[in-house]
């Protein structure tokens, strides 16, 4: 119980973190919100995937790993993240960042020694995608430029994740194969986006589209559903989500979005919000009680946040590519942010009663 009261902190700190992200997020859609220093605008993605997902991420592979070592990684993120947050924006924040996501890095190749396998390899790709966009942004790049790494990070993270839990289903190799497969054409995009950022998006978007495919048609979701309580629960977060990946896909092939602007704004969004929230939601009952320690009750009402977050996906992307509803990308983006907040205190909520 002591460990894992000693978890709560960096879980506090990547929810903070979040909080901050999200207020980030509001301010950049005009929203009029305090703002500390004015530089911290550009560090609304780093904040979401660095400080919130990453350390998210670190945590739980640290609690797997069950190495004392494993908890510098979201140590490390957790202590950059609150950098970037007290400001003003400087190396350190990224340094300690970058140092983190390295950390991960060794914790998959601990795990790849124990268990060598195709999902394992796909979570060690995601890890390496991310210290690389990390190790490029510490560098000077920008955001725009290192995001697709940061993406490649989130997708075959989870991906992974999905495709270690079908092993109950004795998926045939073929299956695996086409798994692999778009695997590759995705991350060859990802790559491609350094020399030829419109081509790269058009060919990541390619793998979005089969990846997103692949888990639709062979996930265990598609079983799960069927169920009920928490089960059916967790499976209509992840179908919805794919939903959500494969319309990332389809408009990075069509637009080739590379640079900031509507078509980018939409596809980074349908992926990061769309996508990851919903995975998030639906592996917390999961998550959380591994972490802490205590159980998160499972109730309908976390329907209503999960509905909202995909009303306010859609509301936001209608925004982008509708001239004249251009104000609904800042009444989505609200609305995203009230989808997150409602399901962390119903949450909250939920654990502490019980």
């Amino acid at each position: 119980m002591t460990r894992r009261l000693q978890r709560a902190p960096l879980l506090l700190a990547a929810f903070l973190s979040m909080t901050w992200g999200v207020w980030m997020g509001l301010l950049r859609l005009g929203w009029r919100l305090p703002l500390p220093w004015p530089d911290q605008l550009i560090l609304h993605g780093p904040l979401m995937i660095g400080g919130f997902l990453g350390t998210l991420i670190g945590l739980e592979r640290a609690v797997g790993v069950a190495r004392p070592w494993a908890y510098a990684a979201p140590i490390l993120t957790a202590a950059g993240s609150a950098t970037l947050v007290l400001g003003p924006p400087g190396v350190v924040g990224p340094t300690l960042i970058t140092a983190g996501s390295a950390v991960v890095v060794l914790i998959f190749a601990v795990v790849l020694r124990r268990q060598s396998s195709l999902f394992t390899w796909t979570m060690m790709l995601g890890a390496t995608a991310w210290f690389i966009g990390n190790a490029w942004w510490l560098a000077g790049a920008g955001t725009y430029r290192v995001v697709f790494w940061w993406i490649g990070f989130l997708v075959l993270t989870i991906a992974g994740e999905r495709l270690e839990l079908n092993r109950l289903l004795r998926l045939p190799p073929r299956v695996s194969g086409l798994f692999a497969a778009a695997t590759a054409v995705f991350v060859t995009g990802i790559a491609l986006t350094v020399r030829s950022p419109e081509g790269g998006v058009r060919l990541l978007g390619a793998g979005l589209l089969l990846l997103s495919a692949w888990l639709a048609v062979f996930d265990i979701a598609r079983r799960t559903v069927r169920a009920s309580g928490v089960t059916r629960f967790t499976a209509v977060c992840l179908l919805s989500g794919y939903a959500w990946l494969g319309g990332a896909g389809v408009i990075a092939v069509t637009t080739g979005a590379s640079m900031p602007g509507l078509p980018y704004d939409a596809m980074l969004h349908a992926v990061f919000l769309g996508f990851v929230v919903s995975m998030v939601f639906g592996h917390a009952p999961i998550v959380l009680p591994a972490v802490l320690g205590r159980a998160l009750p499972f109730t309908l009402a976390a329907y209503v946040p999960l509905a909202l977050l995909h009303a306010s996906v859609a509301i936001r992307l209608v925004g982008d590519g509708v001239e004249v509803l251009a104000p609904w990308r800042a009444w989505g983006g609200l609305l995203n942010a009230a989808a997150i907040a409602a399901f962390a205190t119903q949450s909250a909520w939920s654990m502490t009663r019980h």
